[in-house]
Protein backbone atom coordinates (compact mmCIF):
# COMPACT_ATOMS: atom_id res chain seq x y z
CA UNK A 1 0.00 0.00 0.00
CA UNK A 2 1.44 3.35 -1.04
CA UNK A 3 -0.22 5.18 1.85
CA UNK A 4 -1.95 8.52 1.65
CA UNK A 5 0.46 10.12 -0.83
CA UNK A 6 -1.69 8.71 -3.66
CA UNK A 7 -5.46 9.09 -3.83
CA UNK A 8 -7.78 6.72 -5.66
CA UNK A 9 -10.91 8.08 -7.33
CA UNK A 10 -13.78 5.78 -8.30
CA UNK A 11 -16.39 7.34 -10.58
CA UNK A 12 -15.39 9.79 -13.30
CA UNK A 13 -18.59 11.58 -14.11
CA UNK A 14 -18.75 15.37 -14.12
CA UNK A 15 -17.95 15.59 -10.40
CA UNK A 16 -15.48 12.73 -10.13
CA UNK A 17 -13.48 14.02 -13.08
CA UNK A 18 -13.38 17.52 -11.60
CA UNK A 19 -12.22 16.11 -8.26
CA UNK A 20 -9.47 14.04 -9.89
CA UNK A 21 -8.28 16.99 -11.98
CA UNK A 22 -8.17 19.27 -8.97
CA UNK A 23 -6.09 16.78 -7.00
CA UNK A 24 -3.71 16.36 -9.92
CA UNK A 25 -3.42 20.13 -10.21
CA UNK A 26 -2.52 20.31 -6.53
CA UNK A 27 0.35 17.89 -7.06
CA UNK A 28 -1.32 14.76 -5.72
CA UNK A 29 -0.68 11.37 -7.30
CA UNK A 30 -4.09 10.09 -8.42
CA UNK A 31 -5.25 6.65 -9.54
CA UNK A 32 -8.66 6.43 -11.22
CA UNK A 33 -11.29 3.85 -12.12
CA UNK A 34 -14.52 4.04 -14.07
CA UNK A 35 -16.56 1.56 -16.11
CA UNK A 36 -16.19 3.90 -19.11
CA UNK A 37 -12.75 3.48 -20.74
CA UNK A 38 -12.98 6.89 -22.41
CA UNK A 39 -13.34 8.61 -19.03
CA UNK A 40 -10.32 6.76 -17.66
CA UNK A 41 -8.29 7.56 -20.78
CA UNK A 42 -9.07 11.26 -20.47
CA UNK A 43 -7.77 11.38 -16.89
CA UNK A 44 -4.77 9.29 -17.86
CA UNK A 45 -3.87 11.95 -20.42
CA UNK A 46 -4.06 14.49 -17.60
CA UNK A 47 -1.51 12.50 -15.59
CA UNK A 48 -3.51 10.03 -13.53
CA UNK A 49 -2.56 6.40 -13.07
CA UNK A 50 -5.33 3.91 -13.83
CA UNK A 51 -6.90 0.89 -12.19
CA UNK A 52 -8.76 -1.83 -14.08
CA UNK A 53 -10.91 -2.62 -11.04
CA UNK A 54 -11.94 -0.83 -7.84
CA UNK A 55 -9.91 -3.37 -5.86
CA UNK A 56 -6.71 -1.95 -7.33
CA UNK A 57 -7.53 1.48 -5.91
CA UNK A 58 -7.01 0.11 -2.39
CA UNK A 59 -3.25 0.35 -2.90
CA UNK A 60 -3.65 4.13 -2.79
CA UNK A 61 -4.59 4.01 0.89
CA UNK A 62 -7.27 6.68 0.49
CA UNK A 63 -10.11 6.20 -2.00
CA UNK A 64 -12.65 8.86 -2.96
CA UNK A 65 -16.03 7.73 -4.30
CA UNK A 66 -18.09 9.91 -6.64
CA UNK A 67 -20.99 7.64 -7.58
CA UNK A 68 -24.68 8.01 -8.32
CA UNK A 69 -26.48 5.64 -5.97
CA UNK A 70 -26.05 3.65 -2.77
CA UNK A 71 -26.33 0.45 -4.81
CA UNK A 72 -23.35 1.47 -6.94
CA UNK A 73 -21.39 2.50 -3.85
CA UNK A 74 -22.04 -0.92 -2.30
CA UNK A 75 -20.90 -2.74 -5.43
CA UNK A 76 -17.78 -0.62 -5.93
CA UNK A 77 -16.68 -0.97 -2.30
CA UNK A 78 -17.93 -4.37 -1.16
CA UNK A 79 -18.45 -6.26 -4.43
CA UNK A 80 -16.28 -9.17 -5.61
CA UNK A 81 -13.76 -6.75 -7.14
CA UNK A 82 -14.55 -3.86 -4.80
CA UNK A 83 -12.20 -1.49 -3.03
CA UNK A 84 -12.39 -3.52 0.19
CA UNK A 85 -12.50 -6.96 -1.43
CA UNK A 86 -8.84 -7.75 -0.73
CA UNK A 87 -6.30 -5.64 1.17
CA UNK A 88 -8.77 -3.53 3.14
CA UNK A 89 -6.99 -3.04 6.46
CA UNK A 90 -6.05 0.62 6.86
CA UNK A 91 -7.85 1.83 3.74
CA UNK A 92 -9.81 5.07 4.14
CA UNK A 93 -12.93 5.42 2.02
CA UNK A 94 -14.15 8.99 1.50
CA UNK A 95 -17.62 8.85 0.00
CA UNK A 96 -18.42 12.11 -1.78
CA UNK A 97 -21.56 10.64 -3.33
CA UNK A 98 -24.99 11.75 -2.14
CA UNK A 99 -26.80 8.75 -0.67
CA UNK A 100 -29.20 8.02 2.18
CA UNK A 101 -27.82 8.53 5.71
CA UNK A 102 -29.01 5.07 6.79
CA UNK A 103 -27.12 3.32 4.02
CA UNK A 104 -24.01 5.33 4.87
CA UNK A 105 -24.15 4.16 8.49
CA UNK A 106 -24.46 0.56 7.30
CA UNK A 107 -21.49 0.93 4.94
CA UNK A 108 -19.33 2.56 7.61
CA UNK A 109 -20.06 -0.31 10.00
CA UNK A 110 -19.20 -2.91 7.36
CA UNK A 111 -16.00 -1.10 6.47
CA UNK A 112 -15.01 -0.92 10.13
CA UNK A 113 -15.36 -4.68 10.50
CA UNK A 114 -12.89 -5.04 7.61
CA UNK A 115 -10.39 -2.70 9.26
CA UNK A 116 -11.15 0.24 6.98
CA UNK A 117 -12.23 3.78 7.78
CA UNK A 118 -15.23 5.59 6.31
CA UNK A 119 -15.99 9.29 5.96
CA UNK A 120 -19.11 10.55 4.25
CA UNK A 121 -18.25 13.85 2.59
CA UNK A 122 -21.16 14.91 0.36
CA UNK A 123 -20.56 18.21 -1.33
CA UNK A 124 -22.12 21.42 -2.47
CA UNK A 125 -20.62 23.63 -5.15
CA UNK A 126 -20.68 21.34 -8.16
CA UNK A 127 -17.88 20.71 -10.62
CA UNK A 128 -16.91 24.42 -10.83
CA UNK A 129 -16.43 24.49 -7.06
CA UNK A 130 -14.26 21.36 -7.19
CA UNK A 131 -12.10 22.80 -9.96
CA UNK A 132 -11.49 25.94 -7.90
CA UNK A 133 -11.00 24.06 -4.63
CA UNK A 134 -14.01 25.88 -3.18
CA UNK A 135 -16.46 23.10 -2.39
CA UNK A 136 -18.53 23.06 0.78
CA UNK A 137 -18.25 19.64 2.43
CA UNK A 138 -20.46 18.12 5.11
CA UNK A 139 -18.51 15.44 6.95
CA UNK A 140 -19.63 12.42 8.94
CA UNK A 141 -17.40 9.80 10.54
CA UNK A 142 -15.11 9.04 13.45
CA UNK A 143 -12.73 11.79 14.52
CA UNK A 144 -9.60 9.86 13.55
CA UNK A 145 -10.92 9.08 10.08
CA UNK A 146 -12.02 12.66 9.46
CA UNK A 147 -8.61 13.93 10.60
CA UNK A 148 -6.93 11.63 8.11
CA UNK A 149 -9.26 12.77 5.33
CA UNK A 150 -8.78 16.50 5.88
CA UNK A 151 -5.42 16.91 4.05
CA UNK A 152 -7.00 15.44 0.90
CA UNK A 153 -10.34 17.20 1.22
CA UNK A 154 -8.63 20.51 1.98
CA UNK A 155 -7.46 20.62 -1.64
CA UNK A 156 -11.06 20.42 -2.80
CA UNK A 157 -12.97 22.57 -0.36
CA UNK A 158 -12.88 25.99 1.25
CA UNK A 159 -15.50 25.12 3.86
CA UNK A 160 -15.56 21.83 5.75
CA UNK A 161 -17.68 20.93 8.77
CA UNK A 162 -17.50 17.70 10.76
CA UNK A 163 -21.07 17.18 11.91
CA UNK A 164 -20.90 13.91 13.82
CA UNK A 165 -20.79 10.14 13.23
CA UNK A 166 -21.19 8.38 9.90
CA UNK A 167 -24.31 9.50 8.06
CA UNK A 168 -24.35 12.99 9.58
CA UNK A 169 -22.84 14.54 6.47
CA UNK A 170 -25.41 12.82 4.26
CA UNK A 171 -28.29 14.07 6.40
CA UNK A 172 -27.10 17.68 6.14
CA UNK A 173 -26.57 17.19 2.39
CA UNK A 174 -30.27 16.26 2.21
CA UNK A 175 -31.06 19.57 3.91
CA UNK A 176 -28.83 21.32 1.37
CA UNK A 177 -30.60 19.62 -1.53
CA UNK A 178 -34.03 20.54 -0.24
CA UNK A 179 -32.95 24.19 -0.24
CA UNK A 180 -31.17 23.98 -3.60
CA UNK A 181 -33.81 21.88 -5.38
CA UNK A 182 -36.66 24.12 -4.26
CA UNK A 183 -34.50 27.14 -5.09
CA UNK A 184 -33.90 25.83 -8.61
CA UNK A 185 -37.64 25.45 -9.13
CA UNK A 186 -38.21 29.04 -7.99
CA UNK A 187 -35.37 30.28 -10.23
CA UNK A 188 -36.88 28.46 -13.21
CA UNK A 189 -40.26 30.13 -12.68
CA UNK A 190 -38.63 33.55 -12.28
CA UNK A 191 -36.50 32.96 -15.38
CA UNK A 192 -39.61 31.94 -17.35
CA UNK A 193 -41.25 35.26 -16.41
CA UNK A 194 -38.15 37.19 -17.52
CA UNK A 195 -37.93 35.26 -20.80
CA UNK A 196 -41.61 35.86 -21.52
CA UNK A 197 -41.07 39.62 -21.18
CA UNK A 198 -37.89 39.64 -23.25
CA UNK A 199 -35.91 41.30 -20.47
CA UNK A 200 -32.09 41.02 -20.43
CA UNK A 201 -31.24 38.43 -17.72
CA UNK A 202 -28.00 40.13 -16.75
CA UNK A 203 -29.75 43.40 -15.99
CA UNK A 204 -32.47 41.60 -14.05
CA UNK A 205 -29.80 39.93 -11.95
CA UNK A 206 -28.17 43.30 -11.29
CA UNK A 207 -31.53 44.69 -10.19
CA UNK A 208 -32.08 41.81 -7.75
CA UNK A 209 -28.55 41.76 -6.32
CA UNK A 210 -28.46 43.16 -2.81
CA UNK A 211 -32.19 42.72 -2.22
CA UNK A 212 -33.92 40.03 -0.20
CA UNK A 213 -34.01 37.68 -3.19
CA UNK A 214 -30.23 37.83 -3.52
CA UNK A 215 -28.31 34.62 -2.87
CA UNK A 216 -25.36 32.63 -4.12
CA UNK A 217 -27.86 30.44 -5.97
CA UNK A 218 -29.38 33.46 -7.72
CA UNK A 219 -26.00 34.87 -8.71
CA UNK A 220 -24.65 31.59 -10.03
CA UNK A 221 -27.71 30.19 -11.78
CA UNK A 222 -30.28 32.86 -12.67
CA UNK A 223 -28.69 33.93 -15.97
CA UNK A 224 -27.88 30.30 -16.77
CA UNK A 225 -31.55 29.37 -16.39
CA UNK A 226 -32.86 32.46 -18.17
CA UNK A 227 -30.55 31.81 -21.12
CA UNK A 228 -31.38 28.07 -21.06
CA UNK A 229 -27.68 27.25 -20.82
CA UNK A 230 -27.50 23.48 -20.43
CA UNK A 231 -23.73 23.19 -19.97
CA UNK A 232 -23.37 20.49 -17.30
CA UNK A 233 -23.07 21.42 -13.63
CA UNK A 234 -25.52 18.87 -12.18
CA UNK A 235 -28.06 16.34 -13.40
CA UNK A 236 -31.84 16.37 -13.13
CA UNK A 237 -31.79 12.65 -12.23
CA UNK A 238 -29.40 13.28 -9.34
CA UNK A 239 -31.74 15.92 -7.94
CA UNK A 240 -34.61 13.42 -8.09
CA UNK A 241 -32.50 10.93 -6.13
CA UNK A 242 -31.48 13.50 -3.52
CA UNK A 243 -34.97 14.91 -3.00
CA UNK A 244 -36.41 11.41 -2.74
CA UNK A 245 -33.79 10.57 -0.09
CA UNK A 246 -34.74 13.70 1.87
CA UNK A 247 -38.42 12.84 1.61
CA UNK A 248 -37.84 9.24 2.70
CA UNK A 249 -35.91 10.35 5.77
CA UNK A 250 -38.56 12.95 6.55
CA UNK A 251 -41.28 10.30 6.40
CA UNK A 252 -39.38 8.11 8.85
CA UNK A 253 -39.07 11.11 11.17
CA UNK A 254 -42.71 12.17 10.75
CA UNK A 255 -41.77 15.48 9.11
CA UNK A 256 -44.01 16.70 6.24
CA UNK A 257 -42.22 18.08 3.16
CA UNK A 258 -44.99 19.26 0.81
CA UNK A 259 -42.88 21.74 -1.19
CA UNK A 260 -39.99 19.31 -1.56
CA UNK A 261 -42.40 16.61 -2.73
CA UNK A 262 -43.85 18.88 -5.41
CA UNK A 263 -40.37 19.89 -6.61
CA UNK A 264 -39.26 16.25 -6.70
CA UNK A 265 -42.23 15.43 -8.93
CA UNK A 266 -41.36 18.32 -11.26
CA UNK A 267 -37.86 16.88 -11.66
CA UNK A 268 -39.31 13.38 -12.05
CA UNK A 269 -41.52 14.64 -14.91
CA UNK A 270 -38.41 15.92 -16.68
CA UNK A 271 -36.69 12.57 -16.18
CA UNK A 272 -39.71 10.76 -17.64
CA UNK A 273 -39.58 13.17 -20.59
CA UNK A 274 -36.00 12.11 -21.33
CA UNK A 275 -34.10 14.91 -19.61
CA UNK A 276 -32.71 12.94 -16.67
CA UNK A 277 -29.09 13.32 -17.79
CA UNK A 278 -29.50 17.02 -18.57
CA UNK A 279 -28.27 19.93 -16.47
CA UNK A 280 -30.53 21.44 -13.81
CA UNK A 281 -31.26 24.31 -16.20
CA UNK A 282 -33.32 21.78 -18.17
CA UNK A 283 -36.10 22.80 -15.78
CA UNK A 284 -36.75 25.42 -18.44
CA UNK A 285 -38.13 22.65 -20.67
CA UNK A 286 -41.19 22.70 -18.44
CA UNK A 287 -41.99 26.25 -19.54
CA UNK A 288 -40.79 26.60 -23.14
CA UNK A 289 -39.33 23.34 -24.51
CA UNK A 290 -38.83 24.58 -28.06
CA UNK A 291 -36.88 27.65 -27.00
CA UNK A 292 -34.21 25.82 -24.99
CA UNK A 293 -31.00 25.54 -26.94
CA UNK A 294 -29.16 22.19 -26.92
Amino acid sequence: MSGDTEVGVAGLGVMGSAIARRLLGCGRAVRVHDIRPEAVAELARAGAATATSPALLATSGTVILSLNTAEIVEQVVFGPHGVLSAASDGVLVIDMSSIAPGRTRQFAERAGKLGAGWVDAPLSGGAPGAERGELTLMLGGEEEHVARALPVLGALASHLTHLGPAGSGQLVKSVNQVLVGCGFAALAEAAALVRSAGLPPGQVLTALTGGRADSALLREFFVKFAEADLSPTGRISNMVKDLDAARDHARSAGVPLPVTTAVAELHRWLTAAGHGDADNAALMHYYAPLEVRP
